[in-house]
């Protein structure tokens, strides 16, 4: 159970008294956290999600928290947080920074169809428009700066030939000038167990913990690259249009992302290859991150490098 700071109910009762929430009824950890202690919580008024954050510093917390109660008061399926009794979302227990959300409803489907691509990239468009209105600015924390520092740090740790794909990759990604695409708030993680499906709606998108300012379509070349590729690393072209258009519909492309977007594909793989990588060669003492295979965005990489004039256009 990813739950690395116990909590009990005995505990929860002065901290919840700062709250309109009710008493705790129930407390159960959440499986699926790899960097903080999650509990779904029920009180005699509702259900929540306790969020305990184990790695995140306390400064950088307060763009997240409000910039998902933005989104929700815009009407999106966020877990809209909850202020105590001094209009505060991030309170502190056991010695944590802690906040209370919404509990959202639904589970994630990791093999999702034509359909419900097109509802998340008409999703996505919404979130991005909404951002648009939010007043705090925070770079994204995973942006081409740290890509070129975690390129760096990996490099020694690899095959001869990653680190002649790597030092190649990074050389074309320097003639791409993110800054001069559409700017905006971006989720920047939107994998498909981000999303909950309640039934055919989307019940709710959550962690945002990676969430900044950079250009929207790396935003949308991450959720294309999770959401419509197929088994051998190639995209699928209705999974990828429906998604795409859906999105277009909401907010349209410009010439310069319909130019841009396979070079954004590229970035958005050399992301998540240089993140895992990163954890899966510089574990850092203490850090509690769940270690995926760096291969997988390696080989998608190549695929995208591959596949550079035969991709699915933007529409």
């Amino acid at each position: 159970m990813s739950v690395f700071t116990p909590v009990t109910l005995e505990m929860l009762g002065p901290w919840l008294s700062r709250y309109a929430v009710g008493r705790a009824v129930a407390l159960e950890g959440i499986e699926a956290g790899v960097q903080n202690s999650n509990f779904f919580l029920t009180t005699t008024l509702a259900r929540y999600v306790l969020t305990l954050f184990e790695t995140l510093p306390r400064s950088v917390l307060p763009f997240y928290l409000h910039l998902m109660a933005h989104l929700a008061r815009h009407g999106l399926p966020v877990p809209a947080p909850i202020a105590d009794r001094d209009n505060e979302y991030l309170g502190t227990l056991a010695d944590r920074p802690a906040v209370l959300v919404m509990r959202l409803t639904g589970r994630s489907d990791m093999a999702p169809d034509v359909r419900r691509c097109a509802r998340i990239g008409a999703m996505l468009a919404g979130l991005h428009l909404a951002g648009l209105s939010y007043g705090r600015r925070q770079a994204h924390p995973r942006g081409a700066a740290w890509r070129r520092e975690i390129a760096d740090a990996v490099t020694p740790y690899l095959l001869a030939q990653e680190q002649t794909l790597l030092a190649t990759e990074m050389a074309f990604q320097q003639a791409l000038d993110l800054k001069a695409l559409p700017q905006g708030i971006i989720h920047a993680d939107l994998f498909r167990d981000n999303v909950l499906w309640d039934g055919e709606h989307i019940g709710g998108i959550i962690d945002f913990y990676f969430a900044g300012s950079d250009a929207l379509l790396f935003d949308v070349a991450v959720t294309v690259n999770d959401w419509c590729t197929e088994s051998g690393g190639g995209l699928d072209p209705q999974r990828t249009q429906a998604l795409l258009a859906a999105y277009h519909a909401e907010r349209p492309f410009t010439p310069a992302e319909r130019e841009a977007w396979p070079a954004v594909l590229r970035a958005a793989a050399l992301r998540f290859w240089l993140s895992r990588a990163a954890d899966f060669h510089l574990p850092r003492p203490g850090e509690m991150v769940l270690v995926k295979d760096p291969t997988e965005y390696r080989s998608l990489l190549e695929r995208r490098i591959a596949d550079a004039g035969h991709l699915p256009a933007l529409p």
